[in-house]
């Protein structure tokens, strides 16, 4: 049956037409994503930046330390230390030996990554003074010519406070940092921790003094000591976590439409199929051809859709880029590598599996036809559910409504996850495609009660239409549930997260006011104490720092917040469940209740400055997963330095009872200025505190929100495209009984719009399901909270896709009528 197989292709390449579109872009886009994946396995080293003319650079380390197995922008406990004093003097014994110390230094208006360095250590970066001298003195720095000139005075912000610096000189900027170089002992002062050494001596003897607990860097392991190393880390982990998400998602939609695709094509050579069991064709011959015609077309697209993903992944990489989750240099390029032919032949082989997969369930139900059928005046479907199809619905229902129903129940923390609930929110809707033949009818009429009484057939055979195809509209009407569904659902879903977030924020800040960065990174603890030091002012400003439990010989990290405890009652609600914040003191914290340890209980820490210490559990609060936090005395906040940059995120302010309102908040406005800090109304910080905590959500969901709509509008109208152009004898009934051109697209228009109509009934009862789910979970996590609707995105989402839907019919019907290419019932291609 090849042989018959080809030659249906060959005839019938129309209908066919679709079903290649559809696999084509199924396969570009696992071949894609295979790429992105598989080029991240296989990286292009990263040129030496900071370190590039030094021989050798010594930095703490932890072997057993893997920074993929914590959290981003953690420092191993060795790492947080940095380089000890009695490390430096062993090294220092080999040759020369060079401090290099990184921190936060902010000249005013500059860039919030700008970072200080000794001068010292300029050199081995390439750095040349392109004017003025180095630092003679402590008030004296070097900086990028693209931010002051020499001789100027400027304001140069630290973890330290607020000071004024003249510029002894420059140098030309480089495209890793922007730094500001200090003296040696001004940048001591400014930073106690040392980063990393530079050693000159012999790389033997500097291996041998430097002993355990460092690492000695030399070639390519140089980039190891740049800040980019990090920040890559940062962007790749982004893009590690969305793509498989975005490839499962956008994966798992095309394999649906493909194998409906392949349904539909089926179902519309019926009597086809039957006239050759007519003539003799037995059951098993014809699924061997619907087989072998799955099998060609699978080949053919799949080998397009393999050389069209290769070109579509550097797409798909650029679009990462512009949003933020991959590096800059993130490039796929062509090649014969492992890493490229790997996913093109996964993807290859995907495309064959999904098409002769898709097209087994069509095959069985071509092979049932009987020759009877052949007689037919009418190509009717009237059964529109195969019993196969109706099991497997009532199972996607079952599943979706349950999956749906164990999140609002028993695991709501799921919604906070988007790698998982992406994927969730696909079942119901999924399932609702799965039973559309199964609702047309009953849908159907519904949505014809309105036009029974309009004058005119067209109402009528319209509903007829779709009442005598049911398995014809379901199929087309698939695509725009998908689209619109996934699209309601991922889109409501993010931003009714973020609402709640922000309403969680709300109830928890207590206070009038707060200080936020303005262009910076976060706040100077010198500004808070400016602030505190105002008559009337209660200031809880966390600072944060990193507290190491150690389980066998593994560290585990997680945050702590420094905080005055009297200023934390006074300005932050937190939900206590157990002890009291009054018992806080200079040694004891409170914890979350998801540590699952008692009040009265010790802890036992390690601190980021190396310093071993047992904390008292004073009190217990609720907090969501990545919320916990231990709050911890003042006497800790030295430590911020080593384990981040010293600097307080916020701050959050509470005026006594009598204070001046007005004198008062003109005070803290002028201690603040020119400090990077930005005074402001509690619900001012929980906006831009929602806007920067939801940013990375919503471009992951609204990322793959994206890609689906992308490749469901094509299915929208490659499937109308495709169902139209093979019902020409549709056509040539209404042209014989009498219907103008008009009034036959008007016809076939009215069905586009009824079938897209359909598409989205379907979409909003699976997204209510999603959104009630939704609405269950955040609940639990955050009480009371409204589903936020976006109805501009959704309107235009449901807009776009009928007009696709019509343009898909209104291309062939126009086509077919000025053709005249059927003028009597029967007329064949």
């Amino acid at each position: 049956m090849i042989g018959v197989a080809f030659q249906t292709l060959r005839a019938r390449w129309v209908s066919f037409l679709g079903t290649v579109v559809a696999l084509v872009l199924g396969v570009a886009q696992v071949a894609a994503m295979g790429l992105l994946i598989m080029t991240m396995l296989d990286l292009p080293d990263r040129p030496v930046e900071r370190f590039a003319q030094a021989p050798a650079v010594v930095q703490a380390s932890d072997p057993d330390w893997n920074p993929a197995h914590h959290d981003l922008g953690i420092r191993s406990p060795a790492a947080a230390r940095g380089i000890t004093d009695e490390t430096r003097e062993k090294v220092a014994a080999t040759g020369e030996t060079v401090v290099d110390r990184a921190f936060y230094a902010q000249v005013e208006g500059g860039p919030d990554d700008m970072v200080g360095h000794p001068w010292p250590v300029a050199r081995f970066g390439g750095y040349r003074l392109t004017d003025g001298s180095e630092p003679a003195g402590d008030k004296e720095i070097v900086v990028p010519s693209d931010q002051a000139r020499t001789g100027e005075k400027v304001t140069v912000l630290t973890a330290s406070g607020v000071a004024s610096y003249t510029v002894s000189g420059t140098v030309a900027p480089v495209g890793w940092e922007s730094a500001v170089f200090f003296s040696d002992a001004e940048a001591a002062r400014l930073s106690p921790r040392i980063e990393s050494l530079v050693a000159l001596g012999p790389v033997d003897e500097v291996r041998a003094a430097a002993g355990d607990g460092v690492a000695v860097l030399t070639g390519q392991d140089r980039h190891k000591a740049d800040a980019s190393e990090a920040s890559d880390r940062e962007t790749l982990d982004n893009t590690i976590t969305l793509v498989p998400v975005m490839a499962s998602v956008a994966g798992t939609t095309a394999i649906f439409v493909v194998a409906s695709t392949f349904a539909f094509a089926v179902i519309q050579r019926r009597r086809e199929v039957a006239l050759l069991r007519t003539v003799g064709a037995t059951p098993r011959q014809v699924r061997a051809m619907v087989r072998n015609e799955a099998l060609l077309v699978g080949v053919l697209a799949s080998a397009i859709g393999s050389v069209l993903g290769l070109f579509g992944a550097q797409l798909l990489a650029d679009m990462l880029i512009a949003m933020d989750i991959s590096p800059e240099w993130f490039t796929v390029e062509p090649s014969l590598h492992w890493t490229v032919l790997a996913p093109l032949a996964a993807a290859f082989l995907v495309g064959l599996l999904v098409s002769v997969g898709g097209a087994a369930a069509a095959a069985r139900r071509a092979g049932g036809i009987r020759p009877v059928e052949a007689l037919r005046e009418a190509s009717v479907d009237d059964s529109g559910m195969t019993r196969g199809r109706a099991l497997l619905g009532a199972a996607a229902l079952l599943g979706g409504v349950g999956w749906t129903g164990w999140i609002a129940v028993a695991s709501p923390t799921s919604v906070l996850s988007p790698t998982v609930y992406v994927v969730s929110l696909m079942v119901p809707v999924l399932a609702a495609a799965v039973l559309a033949p199964l609702v047309v009818g009953p849908l159907v009429k519904l949505l014809m009660l309105p036009f029974r009484n309009l004058s005119g057939p067209t109402a009528m055979l319209v509903r007829e239409s779709a009442l005598t195809s049911r398995r014809r509209t379901a199929a087309t009407a698939a695509p725009v549930l998908l689209t619109v569904g996934l699209a309601f659902s991922l889109l409501a879903a993010t931003d009714s997260l973020g609402a709640a977030r922000d309403n969680g924020l709300q109830n928890r800040v207590s206070s009038q006011y707060a200080l936020a960065p303005d262009g910076t990174p976060g706040i100077s603890p010198q500004v808070i104490e400016r602030v505190a030091a105002i008559d009337g002012v209660q200031v809880a400003a966390p600072v944060l720092t990193t507290i190491y439990t150690k389980d066998e010989d593994r560290y585990d990290e997680n945050d702590g917040l420094v905080v005055d405890p009297a200023a934390l009652k006074a300005t932050m609600d937190l939900d206590v469940i157990d002890g009291s914040l009054d018992d806080l003191d200079d040694n004891s914290t409170a914890v979350a209740d998801l540590w699952g340890m008692d009040v009265g209980s010790t802890l036992a820490v390690e601190m980021a400055d190396g310093q071993s210490v047992e904390l008292r559990i004073a009190a217990t609060y609720k907090a969501l997963r990545g919320e916990d936090v231990a709050y911890l005395p003042q006497r800790f906040a030295p430590t911020a330095a080593y384990a981040r940059d010293g600097l307080a995120r916020r701050a959050y302010i509470t005026l006594e009872e009598g204070a001046d309102h007005t004198a008062v908040t003109a005070e803290i406005r002028e201690a603040v200025a020119g400090s990077g800090a930005a005074f402001m109304t509690r619900d001012e910080l929980v906006a831009s505190e929602s806007a920067y905590a939801r940013h990375l959500t919503e471009v992951r969901q609204r990322s793959t929100a994206v890609i689906i709509m992308v490749f469901c509008f094509i299915a929208i109208l490659n499937t109308l495209l495709m169902a139209t152009a093979d019902r020409r004898r549709d056509l040539a009934v209404l042209r014989t009984a009498g219907a103008t051109p008009r009034q036959v697209l008007r016809f076939f228009v009215a069905e586009s719009l009824l079938v897209s109509a359909l598409g989205v009934v379907l979409a909003l009862a699976a997204t209510a399901v999603n959104l009630t789910g939704l609405w269950g979970a955040l609940l639990q996590l955050f009480g009371a909270t409204p589903i936020v609707v976006p109805y501009a995105a959704v309107i235009g989402v449901a807009a776009v896709s009928t007009l696709l839907a019509v343009v898909g019919t209104v291309l062939p019907v126009g086509a077919a009528l000025k053709a005249r290419a059927i003028q009597f019932i029967g007329a064949r291609e």
